[in-house]
């Protein structure tokens, strides 16, 4: 019975530690996302991480030739380059969701340090990420040069004759 348990628990080239690790980098740069209402939130960032994750470590436990280690890193980053064009759009003549694709290529990053062994340094790249994410957005806040074009601010109001509302970017 005990050799029986152990084995659902074998998890063959992959680790629990690692998942660990998966899940806490996707769930704080997720929060951040999902708290900003962005395409990529915690659900996303966990799957990115874990699945770059996951073909990583097999790449790394099949064959010990880095030859073939590299080609499956670089499908990898083929692939997801593919994920984020796919959250990127044009709306009124501006670029939307090139951040959400950046995050989606550092979340796979992290994936694959973390399939390469590279755990804590993992951990301490999504400590940066989340200081770019969040710093920039309060310099941005502050520093209104910084708040044009596709970063500028919009403010409702309404008009005062017909009721209708109307988009003005905010002036400071």
């Amino acid at each position: 019975m005990q050799t029986e348990l152990s084995s659902w628990f074998d998890l063959g080239p992959f680790s629990w530690s690692a998942l660990l690790c998966c899940a806490i980098n996707g769930v704080l740069i997720g929060a951040e996302r999902q708290t900003r209402g962005k395409p990529v939130g915690i659900r996303t960032a966990i799957l990115i991480i874990s699945g770059t994750y996951l073909f990583m470590s097999m790449a790394v436990s099949l064959s010990p030739n880095t030859l073939d280690q590299a080609r499956v890193l670089g499908q990898i980053i083929t692939g997801v380059g593919f994920l984020g064009a796919g959250v990127m759009m044009t709306q009124d003549g501006k670029i939307h969701g090139v951040t959400s694709a950046a995050v989606i290529w550092v979340l796979a990053a992290l994936g694959m340090m973390i399939g390469l062994g590279h755990l804590q340094q993992s951990v301490l790249l999504t400590v940066l990420a989340l200081a770019v994410l969040l710093g920039v957005d309060k310099a941005e806040n502050r520093i209104q040069a910084l708040r044009r074009g596709v970063h500028q601010r919009i403010k409702r109001r309404k008009r005062p004759r017909r009721g209708v509302i109307e988009e003005v970017p905010e002036i400071e």
